[in-house]
C-alpha cells in the first residue's frame, strides 16, 4: 500500500481550495452514511408492521403519530409505514449518487490540477534537465500516469474512505439488532476480503510495475515511429516498430485487465457466502418460540444491511487493489510533482539587465558531468555590443555549448559570464535572456498559421500583422508566403512538414527579429539555405540596427566573411580569436 509520507506529500501538492474541499467531501460521506443506516433502520418498523400491526400500534413511540395522523385501526398504519420507508429508501438513493457525483467530479478536478502542476513544473526546469531525459517519460506522467493516478489512487482512496466510513456506521446499526449474527457476518465476509489481499498484494505489485514500464515504453514507441516517418517509410521499418509497440501494449493491457479481474472476483464469493448465511440464521430463528413472525423483521433488517454491507465490502477491497495496481506510477507523478519550481514562476517578467557595453567570458570551462571529458577549457572572450561574432569549429568542438552558456541555458563548470559587469547567475539569468532571441538549426514550428509560427507564444488577438510582414521580409521569406493562396494564414503541419527545410529556417529568422531583441544568435540556422537565398538574409541581417549584437555559428565559412571576429573553437577544448582573412590563409597554408 502507498505510504502515508506519499500521500501527505500529495496533499501538499493540491490548493488549499481543494484541500477544504475534501474536507467538506469527508464530512457529507459522514452525513450519507447516516442517511444509509436511516433508511436501513426504517426497514424494521416497516416489516413489523406489514406482519403484526397489531403490535406496533401498541408502541408508545407509535401513540403521537397514530394521533397526528387520527389512525383507529392497526392496518391503517400500513400506508404511512409504506410511504415513510420509499421515502427514506429514495433519499438514501439520492444522496449516494450525489456523493458520487461530488467524489468524481472533484477526483478529476484534482487530476486537471496536478497535470497542470506537472507540466508547469516540468518546463521551469533547468535545460540540462531537459536534455538529460527522455521526453517519453514526462509525456506519459503528464497525461497517462497522472490520469493513472486520479482513477487508480485518488477516486478509489475516497471511495474507500466513503466504503470504511459506510461500514462502519451499517455494522454499528446490524449490532443493535443482532450481535452474534452481525459479528459472525462480518468476521466472515471480511475475513474472506482480508484473505483476497493476502494472496494477491504481490500480484497487483508486479502489475503495477509492468504498467508503469510499458506505458512510458508505448509513447516512446509512438514518438519514435511517428517522428521519424520518413526513414520508417523509406526503410519499411514499420513492422519493427509495430512489434515494439505490440509487445508494449498487450504486457500493458495484460497487467490492467488482470487488476481488474483481482479487484472484481470476490464479489460474486462473497455474495454467495451472504445468502448461505441469511438462509442458516433464518432457518435457526424459525426454531424460536415465536417463530418467523417475529424473525421476519429482524431478517429483514440484516438482509438489508448485507446488501448495503457486501458492495461497501466490495467497494473497499477493489478501491484497495486499484491504488496497489497504479502504486508505481503513482511514485512517478509523485517524482515529477517534486519537481522545484524557480522562485520567478508566478512572478512577472523582471526588467532586463543593462547591456550596452559587452559580454564578458572569464576562465570558463564546461563539461557535462564529473566523469566526462572537457567541452570548453579556459575560454576568455569579449563581445562588444553591436559586434558580428563568427563560431566556427569541427563537430564536436563545443559550438553550441558555448552559445548555450551565453544564452543562460546552462551554467559554466568554473568561470564566469559577465554582462556589462554584471555576473550572471540563476537569480539574474532571466534578465539577461529577455534581450536573446535564438534561432536553432533545427527550427521547431507548430501545427499553426505561418503568422502565428513568426509570432511564437504570442496569443492569436495580439499579433502585430505589420511586424510579420516586415520581419519575414527581412528574412526573404515574404514573397514565396505571398504567392500561396492562404497568406500568413497557411498552416505549416505538425512540425513544418508541410514546408522545405530552407522555409523553415526562414521562418525561425523571422521569428527571432520579431521579438525585437537585442542579442541574435545563429545557431547553423542556414545550413539548410542555398549560397544565394543565405547571402541574401546575411544582407539584410547586416542592414539591421549596428546596435543588435549577433553571434553565428555557420556550416560555411564564407557566412561568416562581414564578422568583426571569428572564434574558432577546437584544439585542447579552447578558442582562437581571429578574423576572416586570417583563417582563409591558415586553411590555405595547411592544405
Amino acid at each position: 500500500m502507498i505510504k502515508n509520507l506519499a500521500l501527505k506529500k500529495l496533499w501538499n501538492h493540491l490548493s488549499k481550495r481543494r484541500q477544504r474541499q475534501f474536507w467538506l467531501l469527508l464530512v457529507f460521506m459522514i452525513f450519507t452514511s447516516l442517511i444509509e443506516v436511516v433508511s436501513i433502520g426504517a426497514v424494521l418498523p416497516f416489516l413489523g408492521v406489514l406482519i403484526a400491526p397489531e403490535q406496533i400500534y401498541q408502541y408508545s413511540l407509535v401513540q403521537p403519530i397514530i394521533q397526528k395522523l387520527q389512525i383507529t385501526t392497526p392496518e391503517q398504519l400500513i400506508l404511512p409505514f409504506t410511504i415513510v420507508f420509499i421515502i427514506a429508501a429514495f433519499t438514501a438513493g439520492m444522496v449516494r449518487i450525489l456523493l458520487l457525483y461530488v467524489m468524481t467530479r472533484l477526483s478529476y478536478s484534482t487530476g486537471s490540477d496536478l497535470s497542470i502542476n506537472i507540466y508547469e513544473r516540468t518546463l521551469y526546469q533547468e535545460y540540462s534537465i531537459h536534455v538529460s531525459r527522455n521526453s517519453s517519460e514526462v509525456i506519459n506522467g503528464i497525461i497517462t500516469k497522472a490520469n493513472m493516478v486520479i482513477g487508480g489512487v485518488v477516486n478509489p482512496m475516497l471511495i474507500l474512505i466513503s466504503s470504511v466510513i459506510l461500514i462502519l456506521t451499517i455494522l454499528s446499526m446490524l449490532l443493535a439488532i443482532d450481535t452474534i449474527t452481525a459479528l459472525v457476518a462480518f468476521v466472515g465476509f471480511g475475513g474472506t476480503y482480508w484473505g483476497m489481499i493476502k494472496y494477491t498484494r504481490h500480484k497487483l505489485k508486479e502489475n503495477s510495475q509492468c504498467i508503469a514500464d510499458q506505458s512510458t515504453q508505448m509513447v516512446k514507441s509512438l514518438q519514435e515511429g511517428l517522428g521519424g516517418i520518413r526513414d520508417v517509410l523509406i526503410d519499411g521499418n514499420q513492422q519493427f516498430y509495430c512489434q515494439i509497440y505490440r509487445r508494449a501494449d498487450t504486457s500493458y493491457r495484460t497487467a490492467l485487465g488482470m487488476n481488474n479481474f483481482i479487484s472484481g472476483s470476490p464479489r460474486f464469493f462473497v455474495e454467495a457466502i451472504g445468502m448461505i448465511l441469511i438462509a442458516g440464521l433464518a432457518y435457526f430463528m424459525s426454531l424460536y418460540e415465536e417463530g418467523l413472525v417475529t424473525a421476519i423483521p429482524v431478517l429483514g433488517a440484516l438482509a438489508l444491511g448485507s446488501q448495503k454491507l457486501l458492495p461497501a465490502l466490495q467497494q473497499a477491497y477493489s478501491s484497495y487493489s486499484a491504488i496497489k495496481g497504479a502504486e508505481v506510477s503513482f511514485y512517478d507523478v509523485l517524482n515529477l510533482l517534486d519537481q522545484p519550481l524557480p522562485e520567478y514562476s508566478d512572478q512577472a517578467l523582471p526588467k532586463p539587465i543593462a547591456f550596452k557595453k559587452e559580454i564578458k567570458l572569464i576562465n570558463l570551462n564546461f563539461r557535462y558531468t564529473k566523469e566526462s571529458p572537457w567541452v570548453l577549457k579556459d575560454i576568455n572572450l569579449s563581445i562588444k555590443k553591436g559586434a558580428r561574432i563568427g563560431f566556427i569549429g569541427k563537430t564536436g568542438s563545443g559550438k553550441s555549448t558555448l552559445l548555450d552558456i551565453i544564452m543562460g541555458l546552462i551554467s559554466p563548470t568554473s568561470g564566469e559570464l559577465f554582462i556589462d559587469k554584471q555576473l550572471i547567475t540563476s537569480e539574474t539569468r532571466r534578465s539577461w535572456q529577455l534581450h536573446i532571441s535564438h534561432v536553432p538549426q533545427h527550427v521547431y514550428l507548430s501545427d499553426s498559421s505561418i503568422e502565428e509560427n513568426i509570432a511564437f507564444g504570442v496569443p492569436k488577438e495580439e499579433i502585430d500583422l505589420q511586424k510579420v510582414r516586415e520581419v519575414a521580409q527581412q528574412a526573404k521569406i515574404a514573397d514565396l508566403i505571398n504567392g500561396w493562396q492562404e497568406g500568413y494564414q497557411t498552416s505549416v503541419g505538425e512540425r513544418g512538414v508541410k514546408l522545405s527545410g530552407g522555409q523553415r529556417q526562414r521562418i525561425g529568422i523571422a521569428r527571432a527579429l520579431y521579438k525585437q531583441a537585442d542579442v541574435l544568435i545563429f545557431d547553423e540556422a542556414t545550413s539548410a539555405l542555398d549560397n544565394e537565398t543565405e547571402q541574401a538574409i546575411m544582407k539584410s541581417i547586416e542592414g539591421l540596427d549596428k546596435e543588435l549584437t549577433i553571434l553565428i555559428i555557420a556550416h560555411r565559412l564564407t557566412t561568416l566573411k562581414n564578422c568583426d571576429k571569428i572564434v574558432r573553437l577546437g584544439k585542447n577544448n579552447t578558442a582562437q580569436i581571429l578574423n576572416y582573412e586570417d583563417i582563409v590563409r591558415l586553411d590555405s597554408n595547411s592544405k
